[in-house]
């Protein structure tokens, strides 16, 4: 915690022109500031800055408040690390209550690993541009796909040497012990890709294998550790926190390099799930940013249906939902190399569908004119409108798919309606277990 002193001395250094003008162009309009926003994309400035009120708004969107919250929606911080922002900026020390033993102990075990990943990361860069191995193996496979040098220094890529280093810790996951009792690098001869955190740490790694082994996997990641659970991270999000605000949307990929080719190419609001299916963690993540949600699939339909599940959690979250096929032949990363951003979101704008209406063509393209499948089918899609928060959403998802299935709409109306009944009544019982348990512990 930060004592109210110092953050009354963060409030008084902090000047709201000073703040709003490292991330807009501001011009003076009578007492006011004018500049445009920088939470949604326009021609007309209509963002003010009130330097003697000390606020900042977006006539159009709505949004700002006072330098704490500016600094909260822009970078996408808590309150307290919005205040711990403006404190570096203008110097101040930040006196914090004393941590007990144990938090201090578990504080030092994070800040150490973060350290390491930090070094190991700066080693596998400066291995990629400085060693022979690294610039004719490493640079060169990031070469033939495309990457260019802004790219690779964005995304912090690198490159790992054959044989492991001593000072890395195990518990990092960067090694592990072999049988014997020795120490081996996970990624030795791997290109590397840092994994961050919302706020910029790299938590974790991944490496790609770069020669054809069918005994070696293509992939490896970090493994959990204290500071890494792959279940609440998405590749890029640090990078494209900002973005998926400003565009009110974000595109939704599988790997790394999908990501790193559509920065490449100008779409910067996108995200990859790094090949695992979607948990509920990774979703509030994005719903903290954007209702609206864009998946981009290529031609793999086992891949599809696999990932289906996921998205009925996207929309159990209240999300829009939208879906877009790629070309056969493409993936996110490929496409990206051979378009621009304009052509690229072209594509996506004429091509993208209704998460509901693509999931009942797929599937009913699938189950084909065999009758236990299309049953199959009605109950699938009428599952996931069940689990659509809003009414007014579900109504109207019921009546498009009363005309594709060709099912009367009052039954499928009957059998979300029973299905609604179930989850409220697990709901229910969930909360009153909870109740009951809180009751037990305040007894004892």
């Amino acid at each position: 915690m930060i004592d109210q002193a110092t953050i009354d001395r963060i409030m008084d250094a902090a000047q709201i022109v000073d703040v709003v003008s490292e991330f807009v162009t501001l011009r003076k309009r009578g007492v006011n500031y004018v500049g445009l926003c920088p939470f949604h994309s326009e021609k007309t400035p209509s963002f003010s800055v009130s330097p003697s009120k000390g606020v900042c708004k977006c006539f159009s969107c709505g949004k700002g408040g006072n330098v704490v919250h500016f600094i909260m929606e822009h970078e996408q911080l808590s309150y307290y690390e919005a205040l711990k922002w403006l404190a570096h900026k203008y110097n101040i020390e930040v006196k914090e209550r004393e941590l007990t033993d144990e938090e201090k102990h578990a504080q030092s075990i994070r800040e150490s690993m973060f350290v390491v990943n930090e070094y190991a990361r700066d080693y596998f860069q400066n291995i990629l541009r400085s060693h022979v191995e690294g610039q004719t193996v490493g640079m060169t496979y990031f070469r033939q796909r495309g990457f260019r040098d802004d790219i690779i220094t964005k995304f912090q890529l690198g490159y790992c040497l054959k044989g492991y280093r001593p000072e890395y810790l195990v518990k990092t996951g960067l090694c592990y012990a072999r049988d014997d009792g020795s120490l081996r690098d996970r990624f030795w001869g791997r290109v590397i890709f840092p994994v961050h955190t919302l706020s910029g740490k790299v938590v974790a790694f991944g490496g790609r294998v770069l020669k054809t082994d069918a005994k070696t996997a293509k992939y490896v990641n970090s493994p959990e550790s204290e500071i890494y659970h792959k279940s609440n991270e998405l590749y890029g999000i640090y990078f494209a926190k900002q973005s998926i605000v400003k565009q009110d949307r974000c595109f939704l990929v599988e790997g790394y390099t999908d990501v790193i080719s559509m920065h490449q190419s100008g779409i910067e609001n996108v995200v990859a799930s790094s090949g695992t299916s979607l948990t509920p963690g990774q979703i509030r993540l994005i719903h903290r940013f954007t209702n609206n949600i864009t998946v981009l699939y290529d031609g793999d339909m086992a891949g599809i249906k696999a990932s289906l599940r996921g998205i009925d959690m996207l929309l159990e979250e209240g999300m829009n939902i939208k879906v877009v096929l790629l070309p056969d032949g493409d993936d996110p990363d490929s496409f990206a190399r051979k378009h621009n951003a304009t052509d690229y979101q072209a594509y996506i704008n004429a091509h993208e569908v209704d998460f509901i209406r693509f999931k009942t063509n797929l599937l009913l393209d699938d189950a084909g004119n065999d009758p236990i499948k299309r049953a199959g089918l009605i109950t699938d899609i009428v599952r996931s409108i069940s689990v659509i928060p809003d009414a007014i959403v579900r109504s109207v998802y019921i009546k498009e798919c009363s005309q594709l299935l060709q099912v009367e709409e009052k039954l499928l109306i009957a059998e979300v309606g029973k299905l609604k009944e179930v989850q409220l009544e697990k709901e229910y019982k969930a909360q009153r277990n909870a109740q009951i348990q809180a009751q037990r512990a305040a007894g004892e």
